[in-house]
């Protein structure tokens, strides 16, 4: 099993395909509103797989939507792009017919009309059941016979796409990818009187446009490849990219969807969810717990799948609706969650937000619903703002903060509401620790009791919830034994794995034995390498000359903890022992922090690391590429000398806890210097 993050707003980028009620692949001419480009020579050097004569996309915007037509002529050079052969399409039931306008091969002067012989076969079948996902939409499927390298293919179709939630307003994107194959390309966005969409362009498409009364057109030639700024922030790669939307803000989107939210949440007199939260309320005084509850019961018995049938892909199943059936998407549960909150007096709201991690530079996008591909609920409990959602299991409460990073958030309001920027800090609490006992008191030649403890926040602890919390403790342990024995691991006792609540954390415990590598100096001298503490240096942060040199460099929100005790051999003293170097220090943005301490018979070692700016400057990055030569890239060594006479005790320093002497899922555990942690 595994925990799939929810995405369940479809559509997400406008001109998907249709067809017609009975399942078949129409024919017909080219619409009269595409402008075809004049095939470009193949020149006799062609290299690669393919030489694009000329590749078409046009997007036409009328009142009923809008229909894309896709089109191409493609020299096959090599053997591998054969693959071209294997032609595709897929389509929604709610919009049209997709009509083919022609599949051709040109050989040698000779014009072959593919579709005279062959014809598509339709897939009758749901191609996502194993995320979960009922869409509806079918899969048709046409493999050119005979089909040679050297040869080329010609293809054309039009998919209309209409949404039944949006109607004629949409929004949608034209764009050229960063590595295309050599050749000629033609963009173009049409529209019919009074259909004028709000247009946005990334500067290169701007210098290409060429602009009529009804339509912008765009054509590259052999279009170089683009590397995006290295190591920019994400929104730096927003390139070749033409944005187009009805929607003049984004309140406009708020105001469109909020009803939808309010209308699906709505209960009747006597329907059964009124009964679940008067036992709710009966149950639970506090108006937290009662969100707890609510959350809880919409989480654990309405199981999530996603429902995209009959175009109900933007538009959300009724409450009554979803909990009859005892399943839905995020947009169902959400309504639930709403109607639940509601009859408990708790002030609510459903809140788009963007799943995939890519909405760094949202405010500076054309308004689009088409952006956001996930909806939870926000909420009002006790003066505070809590974040709940119904898709996660069971295990995850509300929360002041959701449980993904979300930049940019759009809450649904009946006034509307502008997009809504959500404030970073460094994490609190690591998205992992690890710690590492090795018990190695019966001496350097005897095999250690080991103890490693995993604990994860975050997406991998849910995901370690929904694989581990189905196993019984016997398939667990068998697991491990079958899995993990061999170059750490002699023997594995026991396995033990629970889900906090509390510290919103999966924790995995393995205890066994293992044989220490302890490294032989000569004279009784003993060295170990202790697992989790060394630090590889930083990269040099630098781009190439052609690219901006002072934008930012970014840095993905991180935060790690090691923590490793070595209880050690009785026969030695503390004086005996030695260890590297401690570190804290900060570059790039991001805190390393390493701290050793020697008493009550365990050499204990902490490795902590944490993002603490998101954005570097360029000046910064230049200021800390001079000092990677000065990190210290040292392993985790530690040193017996049966001579060594110092005591490392009074060097200093942090106190460093055992990996047995404090609540390693707590809060605050010590994995950074103590000012950071404050």
């Amino acid at each position: 099993m595994r925990l799939a993050i929810s995405m369940c707003l479809a559509g997400l980028i406008a001109g998907g395909a249709a067809h017609a009620e009975n399942g078949e692949v129409q024919r017909g001419p080219v619409p009269a509103w595409v402008v075809t480009a004049e095939p470009m020579p193949v020149p006799a050097d062609a290299a690669g797989a393919v030489f694009i004569r000329r590749h078409e996309t046009e997007v036409r915007l009328d009142g009923r939507g809008e229909a894309v037509y896709t089109g191409y002529r493609v020299k096959i050079l090599h053997a591998s792009a054969l693959q071209l052969g294997n032609v595709s399409l897929a389509w929604n039931p709610a919009a049209g017919a997709p009509v083919v306008h022609m599949i051709r091969i040109h050989r040698e002067g000779e014009t072959i009309d593919v579709l005279q012989k062959a014809s598509f076969e339709i897939l009758r079948r749901e191609d996502q059941l194993e995320a979960a996902m009922l869409d509806g939409v079918l899969t048709a499927v046409l493999r050119i016979p005979d089909l040679r390298v050297g040869d080329e293919v010609e293809f054309g179709a039009t998919i209309r796409s209409s949404d039944p939630t949006l109607g004629k307003d949409d929004a949608g994107l034209l764009l050229l990818g960063p590595e295309p194959a050599p050749g000629r390309y033609h963009l173009r966005l049409s529209w019919e009187e009074g259909a004028k969409p709000i247009v946005q362009m990334s500067p290169d498409m701007k210098a290409a446009a060429q602009q009529g009364a009804q339509a912008i057109d765009y054509r590259f030639d052999n279009p170089p490849a683009l590397v995006p700024p290295k190591d920019a922030p994400p929104r730096y790669a927003w390139q070749r990219i033409v944005e187009y939307s009805s929607f003049a803000d984004w309140a406009g989107i708020s105001r469109r969807f909020a009803p939808l939210y309010a209308a699906a949440s709505r209960l009747d007199a006597g329907s059964p969810l009124r009964q679940e939260a008067a036992r709710i309320a009966a149950a639970h005084p506090q108006p937290t717990d009662r969100a707890r509850a609510a959350l809880k019961l919409v989480q654990q018995d309405v199981r999530y799948v996603y429902v995209g049938l009959n175009g109900g892909n933007l538009t959300p199943a009724t409450a009554e609706e979803t909990w009859q059936r005892r399943y839905g998407d995020c947009k169902g549960k959400t309504a639930l969650l709403l109607a639940l909150l509601r009859e408990l007096g708790i002030e609510a709201q459903a809140v788009l937000v963007n799943n995939g991690g890519g909405d760094d530079g949202f405010d500076a996008r054309l308004p689009s619903p088409r952006l956001f591909d996930h909806v939870l609920v926000r909420a009002q409990v006790a003066g505070k703002s809590y974040w709940l959602d119904g898709t996660l299991p069971a295990v995850v409460p509300p929360d002041e903060a959701p449980m993904l990073p979300y930049q940019w958030v759009l809450p649904l309001t009946a006034q509307g509401a502008a997009i809504e920027r959500l404030d970073w800090k460094p994490a609190a609490r690591p998205d992992e620790v690890n710690l590492f006992e090795i018990d190695a008191r019966a001496g350097f030649d005897k095999p250690a009791r080991i103890t490693s403890t995993t604990i994860k926040r975050g997406i991998e602890g849910l995901q370690q919830e929904v694989q581990f919390s189905a196993l019984t403790p016997a398939q667990l342990l068998g697991g491990f034994r079958q899995q993990a024995i061999g170059d750490t691991w002699q023997t594995i006792e026991d396995v033990q794995w629970r889900y906090d609540e509390k510290a919103q954390a999966g924790v995995l415990t393995i205890i066994g034995t293992g044989a220490v590598d302890w490294e032989d100096g000569g004279d009784g001298v003993k060295s170990l390498v202790l697992p989790g503490g060394g630090f590889s240096p930083p990269e040099k942060r630098v781009r190439a000359a052609e690219q901006n040199q002072d934008l930012p460099y970014y840095n993905k929100p991180k935060f790690g903890c090691y923590v490793t005790t070595v209880r050690l051999p009785s026969t030695t003293r503390p004086g005996q022992w030695s260890h590297k170097d401690n570190i804290d220090t900060m570059m790039f943005g991001r805190a390393y922090y390493r701290a050793f301490d020697v008493r009550d018979g365990a050499l204990r070692m902490i490795r902590g690391d944490r993002v603490e700016q998101k954005e570097v400057d360029a000046a910064s990055a230049r200021r800390d590429n001079g000092r990677i030569p000065r990190f210290d890239n040292s392993m985790a060594w530690i040193t017996y000398d049966p001579n060594g006479a110092s005591d490392i005790t009074d060097q200093g320093g942090a106190r460093v806890p055992a990996t047995y002497e404090i609540d390693w899922t707590a809060d605050t555990v010590p994995c950074l210097p103590a000012e950071l942690m404050k």
